[in-house]
């Protein structure tokens, strides 16, 4: 009998009534996006401080960081102790899965500098380059390389400095750092290949309410999903290739 995979999800971020409503919470949408039937997702509330037993890590495959409303480079006590939970990873080389948030902790974690993104935020469906001289033909992209996917992106920090062992996979006009991996074992991603139109639009109204953003920029983000989508199958795709250690078939 083949042995259940099994992943765990640290969630730094709380579900809006939306998600709940929806979706059942963001396990929910992680699990749709990333799991595949037969496994077994545990989901830890990081931003609230729950976390696995450090003796308990060695019996996932695999980890995915969420986004997160909170600041990478801030020392919160949940923050730090995730830090130290993603070194353990390290060392044990477990696969790990960093998206926006997560993508940033892991630059920290691996000595590389995050901090407020030097051209604004961002809030919308983006283009981003992918580096094709940056990525073996057969990996987890598979043996079509795409030139560029779109993806939603929501984050007003970004990395700064890449950690000395990091490659980038993609780039865009607006981030120098949208995508990296370092060895084999940590993938990651600025935007946000598990949101769909509307758990942005929804993110969008909400932020609008309560004033963080003006209504010129609620406008343009739900116009660049007017006419087309994100990438979101063959983001889907590699993100589960990476994390099952899938290599593509010719």
């Amino acid at each position: 009998m083949v042995e259940q995979k099994r992943f765990a999800l640290f969630l730094a971020t709380l579900d809006s009534e939306f998600v709940k409503k929806t979706y059942g919470g963001y396990h929910n949408v992680f699990v749709e996006t990333f799991g595949d039937e037969g496994e077994h997702w545990d989901s830890f509330r990081v931003v609230e401080g729950e976390f696995p037993e450090e003796k308990d890590l060695e019996k996932y495959d695999g980890f995915v960081i969420s986004g997160s409303s909170h600041d990478s480079f801030e020392n919160d006590p949940w923050i730090l102790k995730l830090c130290e939970i993603v070194k353990k990873l390290d060392e044990m080389k477990k696969k790990v899965l960093g998206i926006c948030f997560g993508h940033q902790i892991i630059a920290r974690v691996r000595g590389g500098t995050v901090g407020r993104a030097r051209k604004g935020p961002e809030l919308k469906l983006a283009d981003i380059t992918i580096v094709k001289d940056a990525i073996k033909p057969g990996s987890y992209f598979g043996n079509e390389i795409p030139d560029s996917l779109a993806i939603i992106k929501l984050h007003q920090d970004e990395v700064l400095v890449l950690p000395e062992t990091a490659r980038v996979l993609a780039y865009s006009d607006k981030y120098e750092v949208e995508m990296f991996t370092i060895e084999d074992h940590f993938f990651c991603i600025q935007g946000h290949p598990e949101y769909n139109r509307d758990i942005l639009f929804e993110i969008v109204d909400r932020v609008l309410r309560l004033g963080y953003i003006t209504q010129e920029m609620a406008d343009s983000a739900k116009a660049t999903l007017e006419n087309r989508g994100a990438d979101r199958k063959l983001l889907e795709t590699i993100c589960k290739n990476f994390l099952k250690g899938r290599v593509p078939a010719n």
